[in-house]
């Protein structure tokens, strides 16, 4: 049985404060074998906002769920109609400071791993190789009766010729890719079938109140049993499918150390927790490495 998504955590008055002492982050990565977990944070320095920080889009936004879309066709229609006119901003995002960053000190060899709770694919367009989508990614849709994988540019094309003229302005843009529509904007907007065997389509990333597959999940756990400290960029890890790999690296002995402004839910568990802003602290962290981001050798402090 599927339980309805944890969608909000309030932080314990007694969480340990944060800190802007890099230092136990760079120590880290000098010594190499270190497993990036990163969350929608990481990405809003490239204008994708995240769920749960200052100005985050749960304040103003319930992401689609699982049960809802297999159930009720208008939801379909208001999720698909949302989903296609973010996808026109959501595909134009480039990597930031962060993602680069991540990327060189992949490159130098410092990394054991790469796993994502982002579902934009910023990582791998900044140059980091092998990261594991935990919960999927928007440029696919997969069928839901015949598992037919496709592009997300083909869906796209096929909307946009079967909604001629849908240009409505949206409110926001979310970090599922999902724009703030009103019914009213949504209107009669077409949702279109598998091209294979007629059946409902569905972006392939995995919906709140979704399982992750399990094998996914193995994966990252080995990722975490191989790792010799864990660094989490960018998550509140208020969702289990994150932070059940920070408690799995806590029990192990294994450093955690998370670089996020606001407290995070596995803050308990956790070496230190630095409050700086992603890109910036990254490429600082490259500096004192020697490492170069884009090719530029970062400044050191």
């Amino acid at each position: 049985m599927r339980m309805r998504p944890t969608l909000s955590w309030t932080p314990p008055e007694d969480l340990p404060p944060g800190t802007t002492d890099l230092r136990p982050v760079t120590d880290a990565l000098r010594a190499g074998g270190v497993l990036v977990l990163s969350g929608a944070g990481l990405s809003t320095e490239s204008g994708i906002p995240d769920y749960r920080g200052e100005g985050g889009s749960l304040s103003r936004h319930t992401p689609m769920t699982f049960q809802d879309f297999t159930a009720d066709a208008r939801a379909r229609r208001r999720y698909w109609a949302r989903s296609h006119l973010g996808w026109r901003v959501f595909g134009r995002a480039r990597p930031n400071a962060g993602h680069r960053a991540v990327a060189a000190f992949g490159r130098r060899g410092l990394l054991a791993g790469v796993i994502t709770q982002n579902v934009d694919g910023l990582h791998q367009s900044a140059g980091s190789e092998g990261v594991v989508e935990l919960h999927g990614s928007l440029d696919r849709v997969v069928c839901l009766s015949c598992g037919a994988v496709s592009p997300r540019h083909e869906l796209a094309r096929r909307l946009a010729e079967a909604n001629a003229g849908f240009a409505p302005v949206a409110a926001a843009i979310n970090p599922d890719g999902d724009a703030d529509l009103t019914d009213e904007q949504v209107g009669d907007f077409q949702v279109l079938p598998c091209t294979v065997c007629g059946g409902v389509l569905k972006p392939d990333v995995v919906f709140f109140g979704e399982n992750v597959p399990p094998e996914r999940v193995e994966h990252c756990r080995r990722l975490v049993h191989e790792a010799a400290s864990l660094l989490v960029l960018g998550s509140s890890l208020t969702v289990m499918s994150g932070l059940r790999f920070v408690r799995q690296a806590a029990q192990a002995g294994k450093p955690v150390l998370i670089v996020n402004r606001d407290p995070t839910r596995g803050d308990r568990h956790a070496l230190t927790r630095v409050a700086l802003p992603l890109g910036a602290a990254l490429t600082t962290v490259a500096g004192r490495l020697d490492i170069a981001v884009d090719g530029r050798a970062a400044a050191r402090p």
